[in-house]
C-alpha cells in the first residue's frame, strides 16, 4: 500500500458559547469591532472541570466511527496541542488512556496553529515508511487558559475544540504532497513566554501577538507555502475543489483564496463562530464540510496553517 488516505473524521466543540456581546460585557470591546476586524462573531470555552485530552476523545471517538475502525486498529496516535493537560506526560498518552488502547507510540507535535499540518504529515511519513497502517490525528486546543482577558487585542480571537482524522494506509490515492516551514527569527511576534522553575511561572504566561506583523507574515508565508507545494504535485490550482485554512482572521483567508484565484464559494470557513482554535482548526473545518456534504470522496483538498514560531504548512489531498 503506497498511499495515505483520510478514512474519518471527527469534532467536538464545547457547549459554553462566549459571543462578542457577552465579551463587550468583560472588556472594552463591540460586536461590530472584532467582526470587522476578524469576521469572529462567537466562539467556544470550556467548562472549568474540561481538559484538552476531553476535548480530543470526542473528536477521536466520533472520527474512529466515522472511519468505520475498531480502535484495536489504530497504532499511533499524534496530538496537535499547544495547551497540554500537564508537562507531561503528553496528551496523546492521556487520550490513549481514555480510549483504552494500550501499547501503540503515542506523543504530541507542538506547532501551535500549525500544528495540525504537522502532525499529518508525520503521520502520512509513518505509514509511507511502512511504520503504522491506522494514524489518529487529533488537534485540540483549550486556547481559553492561555488568554489575558483584559487584553481586548487577544482575548477576542481565540476558542476552544478539537478535530480529528483516522489516517490509513491504503491502495487508492490520499495525500498527494506535504510541504512544511519553520523561522525562528519571528519569535517575538507571537508567543506565550512562561516556564515554570522552581515550583513557579517564569516569564508571561499569556498569549502575545503582534497582530499587524502577524497578518503581514501569514499572507505571504501560506500563499508562497499554497503555490509551492501544488506546483510539487504537479497540480494546477483550477483543480482544487475545497480550500481548508487555518481559521485565524477572515482578511488572511481571503487574502489566500485571491491568491489561488479560488472564490469563497470554494473555502470552507468555520471562523465566525468558532474563532481561532489553533491546532483544532483545521480538523474541525474539515470534518464539518464532510459532514455537511460539501467535501465529498474523490475531490481535491489543500489545507493550510501557520502558527507562533513562525511554522507553517500545507497539505494536498485527495480526500
Amino acid at each position: 500500500m503506497a498511499h495515505s488516505r483520510i478514512l474519518g473524521t471527527g469534532s467536538y466543540l464545547p457547549s459554553n458559547v462566549l459571543t462578542n456581546a457577552m465579551l463587550a460585557e468583560r472588556v472594552e470591546t463591540s460586536d461590530e469591532w472584532i467582526v470587522s476586524r476578524t469576521g469572529i462573531h462567537a466562539r467556544h470555552i470550556v467548562s472549568d472541570e474540561e481538559t484538552t485530552s476531553d476535548l480530543a476523545l470526542k473528536a477521536a471517538e466520533a472520527a474512529i466511527q466515522s472511519a468505520g475502525i475498531d480502535k484495536a486498529e489504530i497504532d499511533l496516535i499524534i496530538v496537535a496541542t499547544t495547551t497540554p493537560d500537564m508537562i507531561f506526560p503528553s496528551t496523546a498518552c492521556l487520550l490513549q488512556e481514555k480510549l483504552g488502547i494500550h501499547g501503540c507510540a503515542a506523543f504530541d507535535v507542538q506547532a501551535v496553529c500549525a500544528g495540525f499540518m504537522f502532525a499529518l504529515t508525520t503521520a502520512h511519513n509513518y505509514i509511507k515508511g511502512g511504520m503504522a497502517s491506522k494514524v489518529l490525528v487529533v488537534g485540540a486546543e483549550v486556547m481559553s487558559r492561555v488568554m489575558d482577558w483584559e487584553d481586548r487585542r487577544t482575548c477576542v480571537l481565540f476558542g476552544d475544540g478539537a478535530g480529528a482524522v483516522i489516517l490509513g494506509a491504503s491502495d487508492e490515492p490520499g495525500i498527494l504532497h506535504a510541504k512544511l516551514a519553520s523561522d525562528g527569527r519571528y519569535k517575538d511576534i507571537l508567543n506565550t513566554p512562561a516556564q515554570i522553575s522552581g515550583g513557579k511561572i517564569q516569564g508571561i504566561p499569556f498569549l502575545h501577538m503582534d497582530g499587524p506583523a502577524v497578518f503581514k507574515f501569514a499572507v505571504k508565508a501560506l500563499s508562497d507555502i499554497a503555490s509551492s507545494t501544488l506546483a510539487e504535485a504537479g497540480v494546477d490550482k483550477s483543480q482544487v475543489d475545497w480550500l481548508v485554512p487555518h481559521q485565524a482572521n477572515l482578511r488572511i483567508i481571503e487574502s489566500t483564496a485571491k491568491h489561488l484565484g479560488m472564490s469563497m464559494e470554494r473555502v470552507i470557513v468555520t471562523l465566525p463562530q468558532q474563532g481561532n482554535t489553533s491546532a483544532a482548526s483545521i480538523p474541525l473545518a474539515l470534518d464539518h464540510a464532510v459532514r455537511d456534504g460539501r467535501i465529498q470522496r474523490g475531490q481535491t483538498i489543500l489545507l493550510e496553517g501557520i502558527g507562533g514560531g513562525f511554522a507553517w504548512g500545507a497539505v494536498l489531498l485527495q480526500y
